[in-house]
């Protein structure tokens, strides 16, 4: 897919002030690794990931993603009414009905006559939103979309920890399938698409390129769709050592499609955003792209792997941070389980981010 009339207006973010340190989960892990007599450390030694992020109790997906939402209009003091499509593209959300984007568009005071509704594709949900967003922009069906999303780890995290330590059926080999599930952090994330006669930042989406590799889609599982938001347990069954090598190989053919529809080589990218999963997975991606570590940046360390706020809040802190300099071409290369794959490139002139630390 290539555009000519889709161009990032702005990004925003919003991330949890509690943190809980890699360190302080394995002491809450005690019992389990006394058990099975696990070696403290074992958790940040195979992830690199060092502290995630939690929401405070009750918080609700569409609670941020409204914050979220509403930095990055307000950065790009951007006139709402023109904004005819909002998607809410989170794994987590408010209720299995109505779509949280109902909530969203509500409280950011959209038209009447914007289009809403929920995306839920793993880690890929809000890189869908962009498609779906610059496919109608490029059409002109309408002048701007904003797409928004937020994930909560608290569940997951809790209820996986609960598990371990409680349930006698964990050995040293199985334990491995719940090992993702604790690198999990919460984060929220919005970006906002316009048409070229709106846009006053002159960054460009040129590509986007999609792959499907569905065959492997039982290799990272949570339980069925059936829990409602008072009383959620969520628990996830994932292969991590099968689902990082399908994916890269994934990814490798998808990047392969990715230069040869943006027309680039290798040399002309100047910056990436990956998916934030952990340091093996960074180092063996960056490796089977032939791409370099220098020019690519990461948020794994600090919030862990947020899901599908992962790659749009480490691309948006990249911004802010001044990561992303004028003239930049920028591939965002994102990964989620299913296998899916999406790919976009970007030419960068101008950042735009409004953010806020949230409780």
């Amino acid at each position: 897919m290539q555009y000519n009339n889709v161009f990032v207006e702005s990004l925003g973010y919003t991330l949890p002030e509690q943190v809980l340190t890699t360190v302080d989960l394995e002491e809450r892990l005690a019992p389990v690794y006394q058990r099975l007599s696990l070696p403290a450390g074992r958790l940040e030694l195979m992830t690199g990931i060092t502290e995630r992020r939690f929401w405070q109790p009750g918080t609700l997906p569409g609670d941020k993603s409204i914050e979220s939402g509403h930095q990055a209009i307000t950065a790009a003091d951007f006139d709402v009414h023109k904004i005819g499509m909002l998607i809410h593209g989170s794994v987590c959300r408010d209720h299995l009905e109505p779509a949280t984007a109902c909530r969203v568009h509500h409280a950011l005071g959209l038209p009447s006559e914007c289009t809403i509704y929920d995306v839920s594709n793993a880690c890929l949900g809000q890189l869908n939103g962009i498609i779906s967003a610059a496919n109608a922009i490029e059409l002109g069906q309408m002048d701007a979309a904003l797409v928004v999303g937020t994930e909560d780890s608290r569940p997951l995290v809790e209820n996986t920890i609960e598990s371990l330590n409680n349930g006698s059926h964990w050995t040293r080999q199985t334990i491995k399938m719940a090992i993702a599930s604790l690198t999990i952090g919460s984060a929220s994330s919005a970006i906002l698409l316009t048409n070229e006669a709106n846009s006053s930042t002159g960054n460009r989406l040129c590509t986007a390129t999609a792959q499907a590799n569905t065959q492997h889609h039982t290799l990272c599982q949570s339980g069925k769709d059936e829990a409602v938001a008072d009383n959620m347990k969520p628990f996830m069954h994932t292969d991590s050592e099968a689902l990082m090598a399908r994916g890269i190989e994934t990814g490798v053919s998808t990047f392969d499609r990715f230069l040869n529809e943006s027309n680039w080589a290798r040399p002309d990218i100047d910056k990436t955003v990956c998916h934030q999963v952990g340091s093996g997975h960074r180092k063996l991606m960056l490796e089977s792209l032939g791409l370099p570590p220098e020019m690519d940046f990461i948020t794994f360390p600090w919030l862990g792997n947020t899901g599908s706020a992962a790659l749009p809040v480490t691309w948006a802190i990249a911004a802010k941070e001044n990561k992303i300099e004028t003239g930049d071409k920028l591939a965002l290369l994102g990964i989620g389980s299913g296998i899916n794959c999406i790919m976009l490139g970007l030419e960068w002139n101008k950042s735009v981010v409004g953010t806020k630390s949230s409780s």
